[in-house]
């Protein structure tokens, strides 16, 4: 399919539609366990490295392991198939993390979740890349991934209030079960029209060579990886900080830290992708540009915000880093596939994602709580403030990667013959 193909409106508006809604599901089930942290740390008697580990390296496991091979079947075959599969699969898993009796059982139903949600989101970048000219690539790539701030904040409200009203198992097994439900809607709507090289869909290898030579895709997935290794971290542990150092009940920070993440999430998706678009027209290095300044605005925005002692500063000042933190969403997803041939898409995806993923999932939360354990005899409660704050410092090696980035994309980006 040529780069500059239009599909029509009506049917390319269905096809972001489902997948939005698949997307939002995807950060519920994999974002719950920030807002259920305190009810599953007290009622199972874990520590906050224990936490960690569930919160995003039990996910990353599997998640980051399976996305290439996964990838690699979504080049060959029919995507909306291994996207349906994948949508299942997470949900059963999240449905059964209601049933775990301690942190071996949870553990493993979490890295079940990311089993499933390996097959979630590469397939999907690959289908939008071919749907959407490259001139509107960051405003698509923006648009799914606000599925990102609503799956986050519909997480942490809805998780909280079922927790609240029932228990912490229940909202497990109730957000699983609507995920499971939706999944036939979500293969009826989801079409693959492929795409005229999948039977001569590229190895792993061949990929690999390609990327190898483009210093761009590396900058980028580990600017991006150390960014979301901070942005992962603090949206699994804000919720437990507002309980520790404000002691706010459930309800009270589920329905504030939802607010935030929904604000701030969807304001920074969007703009970072409508302003990606409109300054690639004149500057080639636009998609690399923007996520520099954001990742270097986000390191005092977050300081400011965790050094506040009012909750309600608090929470109005991390509007401004949560959306900020995701404003590289949409310019470098557009710029990762906008680096390989067609039949490479989503196995180049893949290979972004299992850098990012790998970084941010499976340290993030881990590193954070491992931070605040080592704090807590000199700082009690209060240890998570600092450890948070102390992690946002990676922020300046993210925006100098992302920087570097910049001087080299013009040059890295594929010729547009697929």
């Amino acid at each position: 399919m040529p780069e500059t193909a239009a599909t029509p409106n009506r049917s390319r508006g269905l096809l972001m539609t489902f997948l939005i809604i698949a997307y939002t599901l995807n950060f519920i089930d994999r974002q719950i366990a920030g807002i259920l942290a305190e009810p599953i740390k007290n009622d199972l008697h874990l520590t906050d490295k224990q936490l960690g580990l569930l919160g995003g390296t039990a996910f990353a496991l599997f998640y980051t392991v399976l996305a290439i091979p996964i990838a690699r079947i979504a080049d060959r075959s029919d995507r909306s198939v291994v996207l349906t599969i994948g949508l299942a699969l997470w949900s059963v898993a999240t449905a059964v993390c209601g049933f775990a009796q301690g942190f071996v059982q949870l553990f493993v139903a979490r890295m079940a979740v990311g089993v499933g949600e390996a097959a979630g989101v590469a397939p999907a970048y690959s289908l939008l890349t071919d749907q959407y000219p490259i001139e509107r690539r960051a405003r698509a790539m923006a648009l799914f991934s606000l599925g990102i701030p609503l799956g986050s904040a519909l997480g942490v409200i809805f998780g909280g209030l079922i927790a609240a009203k029932v228990d912490w198992r229940m909202a497990f097994i109730v957000l699983g079960i609507a995920g499971l439900l939706f999944a036939p809607l979500y293969k009826w709507g989801v079409r693959d029209p492929g795409h005229r090289h999948r039977e001569t869909a590229a190895s792993v290898g061949e990929v690999f060579a390609l990327i190898s030579r483009k210093p761009t895709f590396w900058l980028m997935s580990f600017a991006a990886g150390i960014g979301s290794l901070i942005s992962y971290g603090l949206a699994f542990w804000i919720p437990s900080f507002m309980a520790r150092s404000f002691q706010l009940e459930l309800v009270d920070r589920s329905l504030i830290y939802g607010t935030i993440v929904l604000v701030g999430g969807v304001a920074g998706v969007w703009l970072g992708g409508v302003v990606g678009d409109r300054l690639k027209q004149a500057r080639p290095a636009a998609y690399a540009l923007v996520p520099t300044v954001t990742y270097a605005l986000c390191l005092p925005a977050f300081l400011l915000a965790f050094s506040s002692n009012s909750i309600a500063a608090t929470a109005l000042l991390f509007i401004i880093p949560t959306a900020l933190s995701l404003a590289w969403l949409g310019p470098v997803i557009g710029a990762i596939n906008s680096l390989v041939p067609a039949h490479m898409r989503a196995t180049a995806s893949a290979m972004f994602l299992f850098i990012n993923n790998l970084i941010g999932l499976g340290l993030g939360t881990f590193v954070i709580g491992t931070i605040s354990d080592a704090l807590k005899g000199q700082f009690g409660d209060e240890a998570l403030r600092y450890s948070a704050m102390t992690t946002t410092l990676l922020y300046v090696l993210s925006s100098l990667l992302m920087g570097l980035a910049a001087l080299r994309l013009p040059r890295d980006i594929e010729k547009p013959t697929s």
